[in-house]
């Protein structure tokens, strides 16, 4: 029997949840989305004790799920600047901010050739402060059910592997 979208989107945010807080219907200013995923990562170095920081960094992802039956140029558009700018109020710059990650990952049903196109070709990077205050990416990834094929960006390549470990024909157990 085949998997529904929503079953899909429960075993995916079930792969995510071991290094990511879930959140479920977020609503953001403009939108909403069925869920979201969050992950934090801090590494500091010390000199004799935990008082004493040496050094500090930090990294962020913030993944944005969205569920559609077709997926249209003028949806992904939408979809796109609703989980950048979604992301991009979460991020707070700093000299301990290393790096920042915002995805929106999609399960559609069907994906419009000039949707697969625009998947293909999106890109956005933001430096803050030269780099001084860290970076953030934005990646997106795909799966057209339908044909069981894997869409992403150049840097959405590790999201779509996580769909594709999970959703693969050839990886099915």
């Amino acid at each position: 029997m085949e998997m529904t979208r929503q079953e899909r989107l429960e075993k995916l945010l079930n792969a995510y949840s071991h290094h990511y807080d879930i959140f479920r219907d977020v609503t953001v200013e403009g939108g909403a989305f069925p869920a979201a995923a969050f992950f934090f990562l801090r590494d500091e170095n010390y000199l004799i004790s935990k008082k004493h920081v040496l050094s500090a960094v930090e990294n962020h992802e913030y993944v944005y799920f969205y569920l559609t039956d077709r997926l249209t140029v003028s949806d992904l558009e939408q979809q796109i600047a609703l989980s950048r700018q979604a992301g991009m109020s979460h991020i707070q710059p700093s000299k301990e901010h290393m790096s920042s990650f915002v995805t929106l990952v999609i399960l559609a049903d069907t994906i419009d050739p000039e949707a697969k196109v625009l998947i293909k070709k999106t890109r956005f990077q933001k430096y803050f402060r030269l780099a001084l205050h860290g970076w953030m990416e934005y990646h997106i990834a795909a799966m057209e059910i339908s044909t069981t094929s894997f869409l992403s960006n150049p840097a959405g390549k590790e999201a779509r592997k996580l769909l594709e470990g999970n959703f693969s024909p050839s990886k099915r157990k």
